[in-house]
């Protein structure tokens, strides 16, 4: 296949894979009357910020303060915990194999559909007084998000050689100095990495938010998305605008640490 040929595939795939965003895109700045009519364009014929002005009266701002504080607070609480757990489990070793017994509990959470634990954790939440609010929902959102960045941080944690680490306790280097010295920045791409999948994950989260979320001025970006689709109409100039609204910072994020997640990637697959 000649280059200019492998090109215009590539051309081809993207636009293809890119269309739902470019009709989002469109939609979003197309008024009321235009995009219920029977044309297939893109483009809009008379471009209009009516969509994004509706949102921002909406309080489209808060829920977006409040989807970013829950889910930079559920990433920063998970990849904490599992860093910890992973160190934990590729370094120590533990009697009667518990480690196999916590990592096959750990997959086992993992592959629970979320309802089923919804019930158990209202309770949790209930007890602790955290229903209807953001840290509350944060920690609902372990269940998804713990369990995922344990077993992505496992295989970045093995990727570091002990050698490193002997030669530091050789130097006086404590356990809290080599992990802050030594496997931190060693497995910081990795880091990186899961950050970016746990982020999504929580940005993205629906049901729990749905089920211990009560107050309108605590909803997740998720659950007022969902507003905009009722028995009676559906608000599609909104739900493009609102897509668009809520796809940035994820893309922002993404760009910014591109070459982190390349290099943790690339350190996964050694």
């Amino acid at each position: 296949m000649t280059h200019s040929l492998r090109y215009a595939v590539m051309i081809v795939l993207l636009l293809f894979f890119t269309l739902p965003t470019l009709w989002m895109l469109g939609t979003a700045f197309k008024p009321a009357g235009e995009y219920v009519g029977t044309g297939l364009s893109l483009l809009p014929n008379a471009p209009t910020l009516e969509h994004f002005i509706s949102l921002w009266q909406q309080g489209v701002g808060q829920r977006l303060v409040n989807t970013l504080v829950v889910a930079l607070g559920t990433t920063a609480l998970s990849l904490t915990l599992a860093f910890l757990a992973a160190y934990a489990l590729v370094r120590f070793r533990f009697p009667a194999q518990l480690d196999r017994m916590f990592l096959l509990l750990v997959l086992v959470v993992k592959m629970l559909p979320p309802i089923v634990v919804a019930i158990p954790m209202y309770r949790i939440l209930r007890s602790l007084n955290g229903l209807d609010s953001l840290p509350g929902l944060m920690l609902s959102y372990q269940v998804y998000t713990l369990p995922f960045c344990i077993w992505m941080l496992l295989g970045f944690v093995r990727q570091i050689p002990v050698d490193l680490e002997e030669a530091a306790t050789l130097e006086g280097a404590g356990l809290f100095r080599r992990l802050t010295r030594v496997v931190l920045p060693l497995a910081a791409p990795g880091l990186v990495a899961t950050l970016i999948f746990a982020m999504l994950l929580a940005w993205n989260e629906f049901l729990f938010a749905l089920l211990f979320i009560q107050t309108p001025s605590n909803f997740t970006l998720p659950l007022f998305i969902a507003t905009f689709a009722t028995e009676n109409q559906t608000y599609w100039g909104e739900l493009m605008a609102i897509g668009v609204i809520s796809s940035l910072p994820v893309l922002i994020l993404a760009g910014y640490l591109q070459r982190h997640l390349l290099r943790g990637f690339a350190m996964q697959s050694h």
